[in-house]
C-alpha cells in the first residue's frame, strides 16, 4: 500500500465508511465492508480520500482491477447512481476535513 503513494488515514477511512454506510457498489448494508480504489491501483489509483469507497467482499473481489463503470454495467449495477453518491460523499468528505 505504501508504494501506492497511500495517503488515507485511520480517521479518513472511518469517516468513508461513516458516510457510505453500506456497499458503495451494490448498497450491502450488512457486510463487512473492505477498501477498494475506484481507479486500481494497477491502473493508476491510489489509497486516497477521493479514491477509495467502502465493497463488500464479494464486489471487491469481483471488480478486482476493472475500470470501475464498465465493470458496473457487466454486473448490472446501477451506475448512474453510484457516480452521483460518490460526487455526494466527496463534497462532504472535504468539507469535513478541510
Amino acid at each position: 500500500m505504501a508504494a501506492s503513494g497511500s495517503d488515507l488515514t485511520a480517521a479518513q477511512w472511518q469517516l468513508i465508511l461513516d458516510a457510505w454506510g453500506c456497499c458503495a457498489y451494490c448498497g450491502d448494508e450488512a457486510a463487512a465492508l473492505q477498501k477498494d480504489c475506484v481507479l486500481p491501483i494497477s491502473r493508476g489509483g491510489r489509497y486516497t480520500l477521493e479514491n477509495v469507497v467502502p465493497a463488500c467482499r464479494s464486489c471487491n473481489a469481483s471488480k478486482c482491477n476493472d475500470e470501475v463503470t464498465s465493470w458496473m454495467r457487466s454486473r448490472r449495477l446501477d451506475e448512474p447512481k453510484f457516480l452521483l453518491r460518490w460526487v455526494s460523499v466527496l463534497r462532504e468528505l472535504r468539507t469535513t476535513t478541510a
